[in-house]
């Protein structure tokens, strides 16, 4: 019995993804659906780092901390869509132990820095509505790329534990993961090993990630609120606001569906999956909708963008 144990984890040299438990004939529109969304991400995301990059008016430590969010959101969402579309078409929906790593490690990266890079944004916005003539002394070029390189570090860190610590488990029940990525609660249903010191593990990382990051926006916000209410004129207030409504909203969808997910019990996988859903593709796509349809500098730059376009194809046209 021991042997064919030990037989069965020296197997494991692939996993399958088994996705959404839907009929056949739907797997052409999810994987028109999710083609859809990517596209978007791509678009809005690429759009909008090309935009910062691009108009000097941008230059500044919150376009600067906006630009590395698009990419975040650039990367950890191409970490989990192609694969997503190309299992849609396949017979097998495999993937390889160490491709399952890789997206589990990279997955984990970039959605734990989002985490730390949003808490640096509203404290960034924090210091420019409270400490207006101090801004620029106190967001520095330097203490932006530090905000930015620790988001990545704790991200890093983060990963390298939970994935060490997630495929140090031994998978000797199935292939199988009832999911369309490779995450850490699926495989936990997978495996045979004991699982109260992971979760135990698992559940103080969490706590450790997102407490904090919490913590710092709801404290940011908490000042923000009572330095607007202070502001006696109405436009000032509506000014004060509307640089904040964008952060708020990407970071209650954000934080809002992986709360959700965590609370979901291990019977309800396909709810988790729509979760999961949220945060993998669904924020990556509106976030630069948000910031682009509700900030007024954003939507200059892409009007001078895209009027130089314009005009530059009807120069052209006008020479042929």
């Amino acid at each position: 019995m021991k042997l064919k144990k030990l037989s069965n984890r020296s197997e494991v040299t692939d996993f399958i993804l088994v996705g959404f438990r839907v009929r056949p004939e739907l797997y052409i529109l999810l994987f028109l659906l999710f083609l859809l969304v990517y596209a978007m991400i791509l678009l809005g995301n690429v759009g909008m780092v090309a935009v910062i990059l691009t108009d000097p008016r941008l230059n500044t430590p919150m376009y600067f901390l906006l630009g590395n969010l698009s990419f975040i959101d650039l990367f950890y969402s191409s970490v989990i869509a192609p694969k997503a579309m190309i299992n849609f078409w396949s017979e097998s929906k495999s993937i390889s132990f160490a491709g399952c790593v890789t997206q589990l490690f990279l997955f984990a990266l970039f959605i734990v820095a989002e985490g730390f890079l949003l808490a640096a944004m509203a404290y960034d916005r924090f210091i420019a509505i409270c400490n207006p003539l101090l801004y620029s002394v106190q967001m520095s070029t330097r203490l932006c790329i530090q905000l930015v390189a620790g988001s990545y570090f704790c991200g890093c860190i983060s990963s390298v534990l939970q994935t060490s610590m997630t495929f140090s488990m031994s998978f000797c029940a199935s292939r199988a993961i009832d999911h369309f990525y490779c995450d850490d609660r699926p495989l936990q249903r997978i495996s045979c090993s004991d699982l109260y010191f992971h979760k135990i593990v698992s559940f103080l990382l969490c706590s450790i990630i997102i407490l904090p990051t919490i913590i710092v926006i709801l404290v940011s916000y908490m000042y923000i609120v009572s330095t607007v209410l202070k502001i006696r004129s109405t436009e000032g207030r509506k000014k004060a606001f509307s640089t904040c409504s964008s952060h708020l909203g990407v970071v209650s969808v954000l934080y809002g569906a992986i709360i959700f997910m965590y609370f979901i019990p291990d019977r309800f996988p396909e709810l988790s999956k729509v979760a999961s859903l949220c945060y993998t593709l669904v924020t990556p796509m509106l976030n630069p909708l948000i910031y682009s349809l509700r900030n007024k500098d954003v939507k200059e730059a892409l009007r001078k963008i895209l009027g130089k376009k314009i005009f530059l194809f009807n120069s052209i046209l006008t020479v042929i």
